[in-house]
């Protein structure tokens, strides 16, 4: 670092807007969403998703509520080419549900986005260009002049291939890339020129999007710019004002927030702040803090849990612990004051009343998550904490998530007793919660396995089990034991996490099968154990083990709800 940066980095310079009006509105409904998981999200991954992985994305996408997904840039990918024909082939679209493109301002990418959305029932093309000075001078060598007369062309163009294919019903996204690093008249100029271009107005839909690119000042000068902009634009109320913030200085959700209040319709974002260098701005915590000051963004979280695995899954990309609402313990108090506040709070808290619980600015039951209180887990933990004690003295080594889990079922052990936990205790208790069917018959529909096969193919399985006191066989498919369990098992599991690990050494060395799953009609997630000399009968005790344990949890199992063969 430099002793002077001024001399190497100049501030963005305030806006002129001494009638600003933003800082006396607030957020009373939601925008426009647009997801671009699918294009910024996938163009930021080490390794992009393949078409699989991005069309499992997009269902999620679809289910979680999303009607505007931009779906990828299929003049510079054929796997983007290929998913999206895919999409609109197979008729994978709903009918709610809007798609976007992206193209650069050049002919023959233009007309291969138009080649690759040909057909769809409505279709939305972004185009862009850099309009800031850096770009223009360093990266084009073009002068503003220029730059118009390029928007010009080729908005004209776009407009000469879509009028051309009238069943489709066209929408133009115009973006002035690097908009926050752009003068504001020329900003203003270049979404004119483009909305002269599109001929836009009743019947012509038109988004102007304007992204901090690069984020590069305070959210309060990109609110002001949002605003000039909102005051500037004509025909306004046939403009969807929208912005599309990234996070290079942090400030992404920030900026979002600001922008709307200065005018914004419309936000583009990633789920859980996937995107270029440091992300797109983060549409769950987006969403979620508006949540938060009563007003429903028009998106479904209600299973965050399951929203992270699935974008962990198709990203590859881990979503932090301590992410904002979803990450695995922000709901977990290690601090026993804070424990105590939550405590007390959850016994005062009247359930038709505001919510009103100490530490925690939601209630997890609205994400379908728990509150999980943690005891001695982290550096004040005595002998190291119950996950250092069962990996030390047993060879277990938890998730994070089971860790946390599995902390709360000790907290109410020694709170009963009153008493430290040794650690044969602790594995007693382990063997009891994950290994041990169930003693007393207080879980309906309780299994035992006794034993099982597997199929020469290690396709099918067949069980021995006790199901609530009668003896039967169950069979069951799958691409591998767990798959095959599950089916054999016939309930609504669904399994989010597996891993095997050994414990012990020599002889006496066992596999450790740990699955995490949830199931419909039971909040969260939870865990279960398996531990065998063999792999697949370790496998096959986690599954009967975690089914128990969210059977347990079930308030009311019906007959009807449970698939279990008789």
């Amino acid at each position: 670092m430099i002793a002077k940066p001024a001399t190497k980095y100049q501030p963005i310079a305030p806006i002129a807007l001494a009638d600003r009006q933003w800082p006396n509105r607030s957020i009373t409904q939601a925008p426009v969403w647009l997801s671009t998981d699918l294009r910024d999200g996938n163009q930021a991954l080490f390794e992009p998703m393949n078409g699989e992985r991005k069309m499992k994305l997009f269902h999620e996408l679809v289910r979680i509520g999303f009607k505007e997904i931009e779906v990828g840039f299929p003049a510079a990918s054929q796997i983007d080419f290929d998913f999206v024909r895919r999409l609109i082939d197979e008729n994978l679209i709903p009918d709610d549900v809007t798609i976007m493109v992206m193209t650069q301002s050049r002919e023959d990418l233009i007309a291969r986005t138009v080649e690759a959305v040909k057909g769809a029932p409505r279709a939305i093309v972004h185009l862009y260009n850099a309009t800031a000075p850096a770009w223009r001078r360093i990266v084009f060598g073009m002068n503003v002049t220029q730059v118009m007369q390029l928007i010009a062309h080729h908005v004209g163009y776009l407009k000469q291939l879509t009028d051309a294919q009238p069943e489709t019903q066209w929408t133009l996204q115009y973006s002035p890339e690097t908009f926050s690093a752009t003068e504001l008249s020329v900003s203003l100029k270049a979404c004119q020129t483009a909305v002269a271009a599109w001929n836009a107005g009743p019947g012509r839909p038109i988004i102007i999007n304007l992204p901090t690119t690069v984020e590069n000042a305070t959210p309060n000068v990109f609110a002001d710019q949002i605003e000039w902009m909102d005051r500037h634009l004509s025909p306004r109320e046939h403009i969807v004002l929208s912005v599309h913030p990234h996070n290079d200085r942090g400030t992404g959700v920030a900026a979002a927030e600001l922008a709307m209040m200065a005018g914004a319709d419309r936000v583009e974002g990633c789920l859980f702040g996937n995107g270029e260098r440091c992300g797109n701005v983060d549409i769950v915590t987006l969403a979620l803090n508006m949540y938060t000051q009563g007003v429903h963004p028009n998106l479904d979280f209600s299973d965050i849990t399951s929203v992270a695995r699935i974008a962990e899954e198709c990203t590859s990309l881990p979503v932090h612990p301590r992410h904002p609402y979803a990450g695995d313990l922000v709901f977990t108090a290690f601090s026993g004051s804070h424990q105590d506040a939550i405590k007390k709070g959850f016994a005062a808290q009247d359930p038709n009343a505001l919510w009103e619980v100490p530490y925690l600015p939601i209630d997890p039951a609205d994400l379908g998550r728990t509150y999980d209180s943690v005891i001695r887990v982290n550096s004040q933990s005595g002998k190291g904490g119950i996950a250092f004690l069962l990996e030390r003295e047993h060879g277990v080594v938890m998730p994070r998530r089971m860790q946390v889990e599995f902390s709360a079922v000790v907290q109410r052990q020694t709170d009963a007793s009153e008493s430290e936990m040794t650690g044969d205790a602790l594995w007693s208790l382990f063997q009891a919660t994950y290994l041990q069917a169930p003693v007393h018959a207080t879980v309906q529909a309780a299994i035992t396995c006794h034993s099982h096969r597997i199929d020469e193919d290690g396709q099918g399985i067949e069980l021995d089990v006790t199901i609530d006191g009668t003896r039967q066989t169950l069979r069951g498919q799958g691409n591998g034991p767990i798959a095959a369990t599950v089916d054999a098992l016939g309930l609504p599991l669904r399994v989010d996490h597996y891993e095997e690990r050994a414990t012990g050494t020599g002889a006496n060395a066992q596999a450790m099968a740990i699955v995490e799953a949830a199931m419909d009609g039971v909040a969260g997630s939870t865990f279960g154990a398996g531990a065998s000399h063999n792999i697949v009968t370790a496998s096959v005790q986690a599954i009967v083990s975690v089914a128990n344990r969210l059977m347990a949890r079930r308030p009311a199992l019906h007959p009807e709800a449970t698939s279990l063969a008789e």
